[in-house]
């Protein structure tokens, strides 16, 4: 399975024009094969089929590569480290700050970090609502975490002046932008991912210039 993925993942990456250094290229494998061994114990993502794992954990979270912005980034809902892991293996002068609740699922991120060498990466096991980090974020990203509208009013004391929010959807949910405050400024990209048909949105979120995001 290993030589599958290998040569997925290369071409994956081609595809998509990310430029990754060849231990760069064996640490997402080598995350991937984690992956696989705790989910065989835990349910850590529906993702199962190992034919279909590196297009839809590794090269679905790298499609928002480039729409990062500034040194410090929260995962919310983590999980599995989607897209957080990923992410931190291509960008090790930013820092991520990986953040879930669920205790399995942090173990896995611990040990992800500890088996990778990833300084970059610090794991928290925590509401969001309740986490008060020394510093706030330039990029919260959220995979599968929540509607837009408690994404934002969840997360709002976290974001710092000038950052913005960066939520991965499949269909863009109209209900859910209806939702937000009218003040607040959209970005829809269409993602693109190798290997997968159906479509993928990453959609930016930004508050005012001026002054702090509304929380509810």
């Amino acid at each position: 399975m290993r030589g599958l993925w290998e040569q997925q993942l290369s071409q994956g990456l081609a595809e998509m024009k990310l430029a990754t250094s060849e231990q760069q290229q064996r640490q997402l494998l080598d995350y991937l094969a984690l992956l696989e061994k705790w989910n065989r114990a835990f349910n850590l993502t529906a993702v199962r089929d190992p034919e279909k794992m590196v297009s839809r954990q590794l090269l679905d979270s790298l499609s928002i590569q480039h729409l990062l912005k500034g040194e410090r980034i929260l995962d919310v809902g983590s999980g599995a480290g989607l897209p957080g892991i990923p992410l931190a293996i291509l960008n090790p002068r930013r820092s991520f700050i990986l953040l879930d609740t669920n205790g399995k699922k942090t173990r896995f991120l611990r040990q992800v970090k500890l088996e990778l060498g990833l300084d970059n990466v610090q794991v928290e096991q925590t509401r969001v609502e309740q986490y008060q980090p020394p510093q706030r974020f330039d990029i919260i990203t959220s995979r599968a975490f929540a509607s837009l509208p408690d994404l934002i009013s969840l997360t709002c004391h976290l974001l710092a002046p000038g950052g913005c929010w960066l939520a991965m959807k499949a269909a863009v949910p109209q209900d859910e932008l209806v939702a937000l405050p009218a003040e607040y400024q959209l970005e829809i990209q269409l993602l693109v991912v190798p290997g997968e048909a159906a479509q993928r949105h990453g959609i930016l979120i930004s508050p005012p210039a001026s002054g702090e995001p509304r929380c509810r």
